[in-house]
Formats: structure tokens, C-alpha cells, sequence
């Protein structure tokens, strides 16, 4: 019996998000340069003929993944710069990072593919999209940090270079949560916002 149209798209869902999650992973492990649709095909296991069937390029499944992760930071930048006490608007993004760190669901993987966008082997398109992305996400980020330092939320400190800290720190934990798989010890969130705060408390 033939599938219905139903059947054919429930069937082409889910062979794209596990191409998807297949291309998360190779291309966290490898980058982006140096992966290739075999590795991908090996990874979600399925044939090489069946991706192209539903992407005719690498790029397609980057383009994809990358589509999906600027609608992560419109959205973020969004609630960055709504209302709000920017100690909680803040503290409210911590703890979802480290959720997504402490979850075995590809999160962190997905993290570090994203900041592949920034960095050689990528198109250069690809990159100027996700750049511009992340400029507006941190200029929030920045005037939210202003407004708490304003309201005595947050400690001294020039708010951009705080935000520089700020995200590098949770890169580094992203690379180490990678590296150390189940033996990463997610740090309190106090911990991390330390940073901000110097010890207030929201």
C-alpha cells in the first residue's frame, strides 16, 4: 500500500532532523571545514544518496542548522532587551545555558556549531549572518548590565568588556562540558555570575 502525503512528510521530518543531529555532531568533533556529507551520512546512518535527497549541499545543512540558531538569538536579543530586572533577565538566560550544558541532548554540540560561524572554513555569508547576530545579542546584553550597574545590581566594570568575559566564560564551559562528557561538574549559577554581581544577591 502506497503512504499517504501524511505519512510522507512524517517520514521526511524525521529524516532531516536526524541528518540534523548527525551533522551537529560531526561537525562539533571535526569542524565544519573538514567534515564531509559521507561523515554525516556514517553518523545519522543512512546512505549518502538519501541526504542529497534532501539537501544538495554541505552548506544546505549548515545553512539549516544556522537558520535555526539565528532564531535563537533574535529571540534572546528580544527578551535581553525587555522588561525586567536585569539581574533576573540575566540570571533567567544562566540558567537556561547551563541547563542545555547539563543535558546529554546535543545542546553543547550545537553551541560550538554555531560558533564555528565565526571562524575560518565556514561561508563567509554564513558568517556575516550569525556576526550580525551576536553584535545585537551582546549590545543588549551590554545595556542590560548598564541598567543593573544603574540600579546597584551588578558591580564595576566597563559593561562591554564585561560582556566579553561574560560569554567567553560560558564558551569555555561549553569546550569543557565537550571534553569531559558525563565527569563535567556544571557550576552553580552564583558561581557564574559572580562575575556581575561580586557577590549581590538578586
Amino acid at each position: 500500500m502506497a503512504r499517504t502525503a501524511e505519512q510522507n512528510a512524517a517520514l521526511t521530518a524525521a529524516t532531516r532532523s536526524a541528518v540534523q543531529t548527525a551533522a551537529v555532531r560531526v561537525f562539533a568533533r571535526h569542524g565544519y571545514a573538514a567534515s564531509a556529507i559521507r561523515d554525516i551520512a556514517l553518523e545519522a546512518g543512512v546512505s549518502i544518496g538519501t541526504i542529497y535527497r534532501h539537501y544538495p549541499t554541505k552548506d544546505a545543512v549548515y545553512g539549516e542548522l544556522l537558520d535555526q540558531a539565528l532564531t535563537g538569538l533574535i529571540a534572546l536579543t528580544e527578551e535581553l532587551s525587555g522588561p525586567g530586572r536585569p539581574i533576573e533577565v540575566i540570571r533567567g538566560f544562566t540558567a537556561h545555558y547551563l541547563s542545555d550544558l547539563t543535558a546529554d541532548d546535543g545542546a553543547a554540540e550545537f553551541l560550538v556549531v554555531i560558533n564555528q560561524a565565526v571562524t575560518a572554513g565556514v561561508p563567509a555569508a554564513e558568517s556575516v549572518r550569525v556576526l550580525d547576530a551576536h553584535r545585537s545579542m551582546w549590545r543588549a546584553f551590554e545595556t542590560l548590565i548598564r541598567r543593573g550597574q544603574e540600579v546597584d545590581e551588578f558591580g564595576c566594570g566597563e559593561p562591554a568588556q564585561l560582556t566579553t568575559c561574560y560569554f567567553a566564560m560560558l564558551g569555555g564551559l561549553t569546550s569543557l562540558r565537550l571534553r569531559f562528557g558525563a565527569d563535567f561538574t556544571t557550576p552553580d549559577i552564583d558561581v557564574v555570575l559572580r562575575l556581575l554581581t561580586e557577590g549581590r544577591t538578586a
